[in-house]
């Protein structure tokens, strides 16, 4: 069997473009030896000290979920951070209302996770271990870019890690696996810093093209 390559993902649970990526990444996992490792960082942290507010959050309320996702991933490990960001993202959420997160409780509960992580959202006592794995994710990369942060090892037992890709549209099946074959290689290359497409249209949040 071919050993399969850890992508460890780093991400904001709040970001809708973050979010199509990483459908795309779950069907690169059907086409590639892939497997996807859920990690978080935060939007919230990244921003500290500036004097602009990029994501128009002066309350802070950008702290809530990646608080509660941190507490799933301490307490119930990756995968189960994995299932609670699809369900964010995907139970009791109507996608024409301004509360595009849902509930948590109704996350947690499709998750399959106890409904009191929830409290987490409105506690500092995870703080911590969102500020330490932003920190991990960030330091491979720098805080030039945004979410989500993506590091891979290479064929050749390097370090290939992009922020990225931003998509409005999950691709799948083969071209999902192009798409990431393709950003191996140019995020791979020596010396390579950036390349950007077409200017963003709005993230598709359902099924994947």
């Amino acid at each position: 069997m071919t050993e399969k390559t850890i992508a460890d993902f780093w991400f904001d649970p709040s970001c809708p473009y973050t979010w199509v990526t990483s459908r795309w990444l779950l069907e690169v996992e059907k086409v590639r030896p892939v497997e996807v490792r859920w990690r978080v960082m935060s939007l919230s942290v990244l921003n500290e000290g500036r004097d602009d507010d990029p994501e128009g959050d002066p309350e802070g309320y950008l702290w809530v979920p990646v608080r509660v996702c941190a507490a799933v991933r301490q307490e119930y490990g990756q995968e189960a951070l994995g299932r609670f960001y699809t369900a964010m993202w995907t139970s009791g959420r109507d996608r024409g209302d301004h509360d595009w997160m849902g509930s948590l409780h109704d996350a947690l509960a499709a998750a399959g996770l106890p409904l009191e992580l929830a409290e987490a959202g409105a506690s500092t006592a995870y703080d911590e271990a969102v500020r330490a794995s932003h920190a991990e994710g960030i330091g491979l990369i720098g805080d030039h870019v945004g979410t989500p942060v993506v590091a891979v090892t290479g064929a050749g037992g390097e370090r290939v890690v992009f922020f990225g890709p931003v998509i409005s549209r999950a691709p799948t099946g083969e071209q999902a696996g192009r798409l990431w074959d393709g950003t191996l290689l140019v995020a791979g290359t020596p010396g390579f810093h950036e390349l950007k497409g077409a200017p963003h249209e709005k993230p598709r949040l359902g099924d994947p093209m």
